[in-house]
């Protein structure tokens, strides 16, 4: 089992800065990528980047260029560093974690979600 614990959401105006933490926990080997996902009120939750385990990024457009996804390997921690945020960028952003344990199954964890509210 993984454990996966966000924290750092909390309001801001717009143009802030916000950086997210994801910590894992638990049985974490054969993690090998992780994700930022988020969900505003009455919309699907949405892919917002990704980090592999050899450190390949993928970002969805509307965050091109505003948000950098990193991890720290040594703390267990991937991070979302979000600048010059907007308020359609308002939502509960999740983590989640995709372990492969063997060619045939691969497990998905999922954290409890943290909120980021922008609005002045």
């Amino acid at each position: 089992q993984v454990q996966l614990v966000e924290s750092g959401g909390d309001l801001v105006q717009p143009g802030g800065s916000l950086r997210l933490s994801c910590v894992a926990s638990g049985s974490i080997f054969r993690i090998y990528a992780t994700h930022w996902y988020r969900q505003a009120p009455g919309k699907q939750r949405e892919l917002v980047a990704t980090i592999t385990s050899d450190d390949s990024t993928v970002y969805r457009d509307s965050v091109k260029g505003r948000f950098t996804i990193s991890r720290d390997n040594a703390k267990n921690t991937v991070y979302l560093q979000m600048n010059s945020l907007k308020p359609e960028d308002t939502a509960v952003y999740y983590c989640r974690a995709d372990q492969r344990l063997n060619d045939a199954t691969v497990n998905i964890y999922w954290g409890q979600g943290t909120q980021v509210t922008v609005s002045s």
